[in-house]
């Protein structure tokens, strides 16, 4: 079934499902875009909260799903160890007789924290690096499973107090291969005619190196956006500001290299992005004030890799 309503309902409503009979109180909005609203709530009986999505399309709403899902198949990768979290992706999935008809809706894991572009605000520059690899991490494992992120933005990355990233709202979510479902102008490739928008490891990456720029150098993308006319925008103008930039140095060749669509796939590109923020730490030389247990982590990864070394050796 499709609907074309947009209900909005009040903290204290009780969205019950028709079929499994959950029953979901819902505190606030969290957020609504143009296939749903999403909505944090409490399972009755329970006190952990969560996100509830209705979907506005049936169909829209079942490709997140079927997303969600094979990402939840996963949640037992070493990535998902390391987050030390098990929760699953979605716990249920059901229709909502609301004011107008049937409103399908799915029930995910709340994820605390704020916006990316608010934690690199609070927290410093000198976390663009982690939280930028922790996010190519995310990038890379839903590349793997044939999935391209599309409308990739700092409104979509929740960061944790403790630097630990996460997606959300997986509606523009696509097949490899396919049209972007949705997109926001600034990050698509398309915007600044540097390629087609094709579901491809690319378009999320050319996403990520403007994300970046954002971060350091707002005003001048908001500039380099409105001087020229649609038909005149390029990737040179991107290129441009990181040139420029003596505080995206330490990434530019990274950045460049998205933006010209340079990187074979997201492995190589995390791979790049590893090199970058850890192999300057050695020579205290991380990109801004690298957190200070990041810079011991590393040294302890190097200490364990030689302590390997030497035992295979004396074997």
């Amino acid at each position: 079934m499709t609907t074309s309503s947009k209900p909005v309902y009040p903290a204290g409503t009780v969205i019950t499902g028709k079929w499994r009979k959950g029953r979901f109180i819902i505190r606030r909005v969290l957020g609504q875009g143009a296939n749903g609203i999403v909505y944090l709530v409490q399972k009755e009986g329970s006190r952990d909260p969560y996100a509830l999505k209705m979907g506005y399309d049936t169909l829209d709403l079942q490709s997140e799903i079927n997303v969600l899902m094979s990402l939840q198949s996963k949640r037992r990768s070493s990535e998902s160890t390391r987050s030390g979290s098990r929760m699953p992706y979605l716990l249920e999935v059901d229709d909502f007789k609301g004011r107008d008809g049937d409103i399908p809706f799915y029930v995910m894991r709340y994820i605390r924290g704020n916006s990316l572009y608010h934690f690199i605000r609070k927290r410093g520059r000198e976390w663009i690096g982690l939280t930028g690899l922790r996010l190519l991490e995310k990038l890379n494992s839903l590349h793997r499973l044939g999935f391209v992120f599309g409308d990739l933005k700092p409104e979509n990355v929740m960061v944790s107090d403790v630097g630990r990233v996460e997606l959300v709202d997986y509606g523009g979510v696509s097949s490899m291969g396919r049209s972007v479902k949705q997109f926001t102008e600034w990050y698509d490739r398309g915007y600044w005619n540097a390629g087609s928008r094709t579901s491809d490891e690319g378009y999320d990456l050319f996403a990520f190196a403007v994300l970046i720029i954002q971060l350091f150098h707002e005003e001048e993308l908001k500039a380099a956006s409105a001087q020229h006319l649609p038909q005149t925008r390029s990737s040179g103008q991107l290129l441009a500001i990181v040139q420029r930039s003596s505080r995206l140095k330490p990434y530019s060749e990274w950045l460049r290299r998205a933006i010209r669509g340079e990187f074979a796939g997201s492995q190589e590109a995390l791979q790049l992005w590893k090199q970058t923020i850890y192999t300057p730490a050695l020579a205290g030389k991380l990109p801004g004030k690298t957190p200070r247990w990041l810079i011991n982590a590393f040294a302890l990864s190097i200490m364990i890799v030689c302590l390997a070394c030497l035992w295979a050796f004396f074997l």
